[in-house]
């Protein structure tokens, strides 16, 4: 019996996320998780049968304690990326989503801060967050 051997190849891994993007004085709103020195979009990923807008209006509730707005929410943009903090070959897909509020966003759950950033702010976001920064910056969204 013959056998052949094949090189064990890491195939690339998508972590599929979403985020809601509300703006204040060009700036972004933004999150840091307990435990972490990186800023991330608010958001998360879906669960099993969720859609877009279900999946980031649940999400955004159980991280900032407001609703949003559904019928307020669109699409805006969609960036990939190394995602941080994981192995070479594990990537984040970020599917990014404008829409308004209920209420004045306030961390909660896993979240030990918000802060409002911009582009002075690279080196505090992950790589992912720094192409949709870069593309905010162009649309002359934030500074």
């Amino acid at each position: 019996m013959r056998t052949s051997h094949h090189p064990i190849t890491r195939e690339t891994f998508m972590i599929d996320k979403l985020a809601w993007l509300t703006f204040k004085d060009q700036q972004l709103l933004c999150a840091r998780s307990h435990g972490k020195h990186i800023y991330y979009i608010p958001g998360g990923k879906r669960e099993a049968g969720e859609s877009d807008e279900a999946a980031l209006m649940r999400e955004i509730e159980e991280e900032l304690a407001v609703a949003l707005k559904p019928d307020t929410l669109a699409f805006a943009c969609e960036f990939s990326a190394q995602a941080d903090g994981k192995p070479q070959g594990v990537n984040v897909r970020l599917r990014c989503y404008t829409g308004e509020a209920d209420g004045i966003p306030v961390a909660s759950a896993e979240i030990a801060e918000l802060r409002w950033l911009d582009s002075r702010h690279m080196a505090e976001i992950s790589p992912v967050s720094r192409l949709l920064f870069a593309w905010l910056v162009e649309q002359k969204l934030i500074r």
